[in-house]
Formats: structure tokens, C-alpha cells, sequence
């Protein structure tokens, strides 16, 4: 067991994946959050709801606080499952792969990601004591700021990294692959909660996306919408929030 942990690929897939996952959060949460908190008139045009948060102090120290805790046990039980973690998984260092490679894979693992999540974050809705116990920790914010992406129970958060690795590791990429696809899950889950529809977002060059649009329905409705960001998974299966066809034609 020992010797998994002398393997170079811990520092590079454990270590190194949740260092680049903490600071590419912070990179893309906290600047949209100061515009949320400002509010700049010139922004308003973009901002999805009227109303604001009730308290927006205490919703960004939660916010920190739970994701710091969350992000703290998720690595403490990656570095305990390693060993077995390492065994199954194909994720490898060495030279990169073409460019064109390192996208297409990114974007697989960007689609296959939103569909998995759709039937895990729609049964958290469904279930009631999921729900009840797991879910509603999440959904205390009904008009989120980008701070507020994981500030969600330790187990919601724990079963959406689980989802998030699924593709690397069925496909066994670089990791230069995985750190490429955490920096951009994390600006989906950023950018999903930021409160305002960016129309030159780098998410919206995606077909099928809204942008922050798709999610922060959800959270208004507290209902329906139940893809991370793309909006046709929610149309195959009839879920979209009540009055989202109407908000997308207005663009």
C-alpha cells in the first residue's frame, strides 16, 4: 500500500488535482462574486433575478467556510481510498497529448458529467429524505452568488466530485486532461451560481447551454432544470423550471 502513495501520480491526481480545483474556484468565484456584491448599474441588464440575497455577508462567510470544510474532507478521502483509486484508474503523466485530443476529451467529459448529474441531482430533489437531509442545505440560497456554488452537505458535495472524475477515469487520460476539465467544472459550478447571464460566457460556446441561466432557475424555483448547465437534457426528459421556455426566447 505503501508504495501507491511513493508514486509520483499522488502528487499529480490527488494533490495536484485539488490544489487546481481550490484555485481556479477562487479564481472564477470570488471576482463574480465582488460584481454581485457591487452591483454595478451597468451590469444589471445581465442580472437574472430583481431580488437580491437578504443577508449577502453571512451568505459569502457560509459560503467559504462550508466549501473550505467540504474541499478539506473530500482530499482527506481521496488520499485514504489512493490505493484503490490508483488501481483502477488509467489517468497517467508523461507528454501530453495533441491539442485537439485534450479537447475533444474535455468536452466528453463536460456532456457526460451534466447527464449524470441530471438523474443524481433529480433524485435529490425526488427523494424526500434526500431531500430533507441532503438537498435543502444547498437550496437555503434562492438567489445564489458564486460563493455559494458548494456550499452544499459534504455527502452532495463528496457524490458530485465522484460524478465529475467518472470520465477520466473510464477513458484513462493525461492528467494534464483532468486538471484542464476540474479548472473548467469549476467554473461551471461558479458561473452557475453567480447570479447574472453573461452573453460573452465561455460556457455559452457550448450547444445546449444557457450559462448561468439554467441553474439559477433552479434555485429560484427551488424545482425542474436539474442539468448543471445544459438545458437539452432537461427538454429530452420534460423538466424544465416553470416559465424557463419563456426567460430562454427572451434571451
Amino acid at each position: 500500500m505503501g508504495s501507491a502513495y511513493e508514486d509520483p501520480m499522488f502528487w499529480l491526481f490527488p494533490v495536484g488535482g485539488t490544489l487546481v480545483s481550490v484555485g481556479s474556484f477562487l479564481i472564477w468565484a470570488l471576482p463574480l462574486t465582488l460584481i454581485a456584491w457591487l452591483d454595478p448599474p451597468a451590469l444589471r441588464v445581465h442580472r437574472i433575478q430583481r431580488r437580491l440575497p437578504p443577508e449577502p455577508g453571512r451568505m459569502v462567510r457560509r459560503g467559504l467556510l462550508v466549501w473550505a470544510l467540504n474541499n478539506a474532507l473530500l482530499f482527506g478521502l481521496m488520499v485514504l481510498a489512493w490505493p484503490v483509486l490508483r488501481g483502477i484508474s488509467g489517468v497517467h503523466g508523461g507528454p501530453p497529448p495533441a491539442a485537439w485530443i485534450i479537447a475533444l476529451q474535455v468536452v466528453a467529459f463536460i456532456y457526460l458529467d451534466d447527464f449524470l448529474y441530471y438523474f443524481m441531482h433529480r433524485g435529490l430533489h425526488r427523494q424526500r429524505w434526500l431531500w430533507r437531509h441532503v438537498h435543502l442545505w444547498h437550496h437555503r440560497t434562492k438567489t445564489p452568488w458564486a460563493i455559494a456554488a458548494h456550499d452544499m452537505h459534504p455527502v452532495e458535495f463528496i457524490a458530485t466530485a465522484c460524478l465529475m472524475l467518472v470520465g477520466p477515469l473510464v477513458v484513462g487520460c493525461h492528467v494534464l486532461v483532468l486538471w484542464i476539465w476540474i479548472a473548467f467544472r469549476q467554473l461551471e459550478a461558479a458561473e452557475g451560481h453567480c447570479g447574472y447571464a453573461f452573453p460573452l460566457s465561455l460556457t455559452r460556446l457550448l450547444p445546449g447551454s444557457d450559462g448561468a441561466l439554467h441553474h439559477d432557475f433552479h434555485h429560484a424555483q427551488l424545482g425542474g432544470n436539474f442539468a448543471g448547465f445544459l438545458s437539452h437534457v432537461d427538454r429530452w426528459f420534460g423538466t424544465w423550471s416553470k416559465g424557463y421556455a419563456d426567460r430562454r426566447r427572451k434571451g
